[in-house]
């Protein structure tokens, strides 16, 4: 008798192998059986509670996402979207140096303040959704652990909560770490590890910084501090050092290479894996190349470096629902003080409205706004931003350009922008890449994803709440490379999946999941391929305190299951939550 069976898929089983016909019999949460079926074979015996018909479908493991920020978000959202909506069936949070353990009382907000200006989640829904109620990290893991979601979670001590609470104000405002200030935060590194975190992070662009404007904490830590936590990492047990470099968003083209010296050297004596942030940046569009051939060589020389590749172009989506280049107009900021949303809508329709916004000069930026100096700038890089469509196309050839579409059609390019931004009752939202498309293509993506030091991450599921909707990778993964890609070479679907599955949950030592095998944790995803579709991305104002988010839904997922129990029926949440905390490797 088993608990679920899923009958007649096409089983792609994330080792990478080729697709084979099979029924996968679950019981107690483990898939217990996986048999092959032939031409005429009745398929696998015994009764089941449940059976899923996956005849003419996918059906893959669930897929690991090892970059996300929902440290706040398990507060108040068991569901945990936009991920668990895209085959997700384990997140990692606690990314680059930002988190909310360990807290000193007292210092909560500075917390919140940290992640609001690095990560972009609303500093109002954070106060507001997250329940606190520990100190130490040991006592947030403990918080989580009671809870139940729709997927698991695993967790990293991030460097800024561990330095601000071990160096008080010296820490926040990155002063240099004393040998004492280094051993109480190995302390607090190694307790982490040892309770149970899956690694430790740190971040050190100068692209991080807090709502005050100070960079993150850690950002200049000095070798000794790195090595330090690194060495008390690795004491605590089987963990990953999780990074974003110097340079990391194109502000330091030197840098990269001079920190993939130190991060060598680091993996080799702790012999842990390390892992960095790794995008295409216009300032030396190759030197991504470099940085992965160094990593591939590292390997060989006995440290282990994982560069985390993006899926897709990194940017910013613009439109009326978030930042776009008409926020500094008067009318628009008296619209948008007096209006409800569906009054806004309306009110931009007005060719009357359209005319005055187009016609003013924009009023100094709202220094209360984070980001909103840059917002104005958008009017002058219309070359290079794309309107998307129905499905979003995140590969646009150029003539997707607002300054193109408006020579089309006659235009200046401002009323045509304005006009773009105009459809789905103002809710459009166009593309402006930052990363990863200084070629104007996927070509040197599709190559980071191939390349054999790579891993595919960079989600930030859970943030930039307001710019940036990339939990959809999975997703985007599985349509567009696998499947619909139009301007170069694709990539098999075995190889996808197990870049998603596999090999995400190899680097984090999840070695219970992340392939179909008997033994293995029962997470699976039942895929229609052909109807597998990525919607647009839309605004949504439902965090605590009414904050506004970035999500992007999909269709084509049958069913999604977890520990054994479905979770999602074509794309609908059933209510079951089977979703632990994920405590250390296994």
């Amino acid at each position: 008798m088993f608990d679920l069976k899923i009958t007649g898929g096409t089983v792609v089983d994330g080792t990478g192998s080729e697709r084979y016909l099979a029924d996968i019999g679950i019981k107690d949460g483990r898939i217990v059986e996986v048999r092959r079926r032939g031409a005429g074979d009745a398929g696998l015996d015994g009764d089941a509670t449940e059976t899923i018909d996956a005849t003419g479908r996918i059906v893959a493991p669930g897929f690991v996402d090892i970059h996300t920020h929902y440290d706040g978000q398990v507060s108040w959202d068991s569901l945990l979207e936009p991920s668990s909506g895209h085959g997700v069936t384990t997140v990692v949070t606690g990314n680059c140096g930002v988190g909310f353990a360990p807290v000193r009382p007292g210092s909560e907000e500075w917390l919140i303040k940290l992640m609001e200006g690095v990560e972009d989640i609303p500093g109002t829904a954070l106060t507001e959704g997250i329940s606190w109620g520990w100190e130490s990290y040991p006592d947030y893991l403990d918080v989580i652990g009671q809870q139940q979601f729709a997927v698991d979670v695993g967790s990293q001590v991030a460097h800024g909560a561990v330095r601000a609470y071990a160096m008080g104000d010296r820490g926040a405002r990155n002063e240099a770490a004393t040998p004492e200030d280094i051993a109480a935060m190995s302390r607090l590194v190694q307790e982490a590890v040892e309770a149970g975190a899956l690694g430790f992070s740190t971040s050190r662009t100068l692209a991080h910084r807090a709502m005050d404007g100070e960079p993150v904490p850690g950002t200049f830590a000095a070798e000794d501090e790195l090595f330090g936590l690194g060495r008390a990492m690795a004491a605590g047990g089987q963990a990953v050092f999780e990074l974003a470099p110097q340079g990391a968003a194109g502000e330091d083209i030197v840098a990269p290479k001079k920190e993939l010296e130190w991060m060598q050297r680091l993996g080799a004596e702790i012999d842990r894996p390390v892992s960095f942030a790794l995008i295409q940046v216009d300032a030396d569009p190759n030197l991504w190349r470099e940085q992965l051939d160094i990593s591939a060589a590292a390997h060989q020389a006995g440290s282990r470096l994982y560069p985390q590749i993006a899926a897709r172009p990194f940017g910013m989506l613009l439109g009326f629902p978030g930042h776009h280049a008409f926020t500094h107009r008067p009318t628009f900021r008296r619209l948008k003080a007096e209006c409800t949303l569906a009054e806004l809508a309306a009110r931009l329709a007005d060719p009357t409205v359209k005319a005055a916004i187009l016609s003013e000069d924009d009023l100094p930026p709202d220094p209360a706004v984070q980001f909103d100096a840059m917002f104005a700038l958008v009017q002058h890089s219309l070359h290079r931003l794309y309107a998307m469509g129905d499905p979003p196309d995140y590969e646009p050839t150029p003539d997707r350009t607002v300054a193109a579409i408006a020579r089309d059609r006659g235009e200046d390019p401002l009323a045509t922008l304005y006009d773009l931004m105009l459809e789905s009752d103002a809710g459009s939202m166009l593309m402006l890449p930052f990363f990863n498309y200084a070629d104007g293509n996927h070509d040197a993506i599709r190559e980071m994803l191939t390349h054999p030091a790579g891993v595919s991450g960079l989600s930030d599921g859970g943030a930039h709440c307001g710019m940036i909707c990339d939990a959809s990778y999975p997703t985007f993964l599985l349509t567009h490379w696998a499947r619909d890609r139009h301007r170069g070479e694709k990539l098999p679907l075995e190889f996808v999946i197990r870049k998603q599955c596999h090999d995400t949950a190899e680097l984090f030592g999840l070695t219970d999941r992340g392939t179909i095998a008997v033994g293995k944790k029962a997470d699976i995803n039942v895929i229609d391929m052909e109807a597998l579709t990525l919607h647009p991305p839309r605004m949504a104002y439902d965090l605590p305190a009414g904050g506004r988010r970035l999500i992007q839904g999909a269709s084509g997922y049958v069913a999604t299951v977890v520990s054994g129990t479905v979770t999602r029926r074509h794309g609908v949440d059933t209510g079951a939550r089977p979703g632990r905390l994920v405590r250390g490797a296994r």
